[in-house]
């Protein structure tokens, strides 16, 4: 009723954890550092890098961009009612829509390497091909942006 809710972990890559690189527990509250909120209308969408430390002191950079997506009211609109308990005599008799709210969904990217710029350009990327809805697998581009081949020295280019 509040409109505040928990943060959920949809889809992740990989899917297992690496051993040198277990996936951060408790990301999903750190997405969102003021709580998972509807609000009444779209936000534009936000990107930071925060720098997360490890028990080992080691570093992790973590790359959240934040964008907005229209969600239906959990509460239908009420008629006004009169003091009698009876609904009063609308002039329109179209039914009442449910108020559009907007909810949070984070594209978050967490590495030891600090490069903020890449890190906005990648998740810009994924959030494009998202919300534009091309037929394009998810797996695929994030394999392609995290695959390079370093040729040998001196080898075929």
């Amino acid at each position: 009723g509040s409109g505040d809710g928990q943060g959920q972990i949809l889809q992740r890559f990989p899917e297992k954890d690496w051993e040198d690189n277990p996936f951060p527990q408790g990301i999903e509250l750190f997405c969102q550092p003021s709580g998972w909120q509807l609000f009444p209308e779209r936000n534009p969408p936000t990107f930071f890098v925060a720098v997360l430390t490890d028990i080992n002191s080691e570093r992790h950079y973590c790359a959240c961009f934040t964008f907005w997506e229209a969600v239906e009211s959990p509460q239908p609109q009420s008629h006004a009612r009169n003091g009698e308990g009876e609904e009063e005599e609308e002039e329109s008799s179209a039914p009442v829509q449910p108020a559009q709210l907007f909810a949070p969904k984070s594209l978050v990217l967490v590495s030891r390497l600090d490069h903020a710029e890449v890190f906005r350009n990648s998740l810009g990327l994924i959030y494009t091909i998202y919300v534009d809805g091309l037929s394009v697998s998810l797996e695929n581009v994030i394999g392609n942006l995290l695959t390079c081949t370093i040729p040998i020295t001196g080898g075929a280019q």
